[in-house]
């Protein structure tokens, strides 16, 4: 990049660098592997043998704590038959239908492989055991326009052990700030042709390194989760996917 810019430097009005496309995933450490879940149990009375029942109890109250806000506020929620359809497509469709420029644009479900557990009848051991498998199982993704991040999406899948996934655009992200700070800008797909004070845009796009991500990661969880049981531990947030970008003004 640097031989690039030096080549073109009496040309370029302008370079920007930051985030791109960032996808945060939230784990509940206490009951993501199989002896920490059985220890959880056991602490808590709950025998394997309950645990089906237990463990569809619990996602049916998710379901319904999660789909209230949508349905309180009239907002689409929309089941997708194939996990391979666009999500993010039918979502902004929804969000120019009907307008959206801030909260909840629509909440959309879908069945998705996942990391689950079963209980398994060990011919060996002549009892039944925890056994963390592979299968599927329905996910819901709250898609938004979020007062500070923009056009984003935050999906929880909806059986143990309910691990979330945020995904955000640092330069929708960034746009949002150029409005609120009446700055004037081009934005064409997910770059800056054009902004009328760059200097200012890098400052923001730098403040975001800064930002207390798991603080604002926590508040979009507990909007995915209200009724989020505080015993199974809070969540512990990494970076899954991290884009990073320049764009570079002629």
């Amino acid at each position: 990049m640097h031989p690039f810019i030096a080549r073109h430097a009496e040309k370029i009005v302008g370079i920007l660098t930051g985030f791109d496309r960032v996808v945060f995933r939230g784990t509940l450490r206490r009951i993501a592997y199989t002896e920490g879940l059985s220890r959880w149990l056991r602490r808590h009375g709950i025998l394997l043998k309950e645990f089906k029942d237990y463990a569809l109890s619990k996602t049916a109250r998710l379901k319904e704590a999660s789909l209230a806000q949508a349905r309180e506020t009239d907002r689409p929620v929309v089941h997708m038959p194939s996990p391979k359809a666009s999500k993010e497509q039918v979502a902004r469709g929804i969000a120019e239908r009907d307008g959206i420029e801030d909260g909840l644009v629509a909440v959309l479900s879908c069945v998705e492989p996942c990391m689950t557990y079963e209980i398994h009848r060990s011919r060996e051991k002549k009892e039944i055991e925890l056994k963390a498998k592979r299968g599927q199982c329905l996910f819901l993704y709250h898609y938004l326009v979020h007062p500070g991040l923009g056009f984003m999406n935050a999906r929880i899948q909806t059986w143990f052990p309910f691990p979330i996934q945020i995904c955000i655009n640092g330069r929708t992200c960034l746009a949002r700030q150029l409005d609120q700070a009446g700055i004037d800008y081009l934005r064409e797909d997910n770059c800056f042709p054009r902004i009328a004070d760059v200097r200012k845009a890098q400052e923001l796009l730098d403040a975001q390194l800064a930002e207390n991500w798991p603080t604002l990661l926590d508040g979009i969880a507990r909007m995915l989760n209200p009724v989020h049981d505080k015993d199974l531990g809070t969540y512990y947030w990494s970076a899954h996917q991290t884009e990073w970008a320049t764009d570079v003004m002629f």
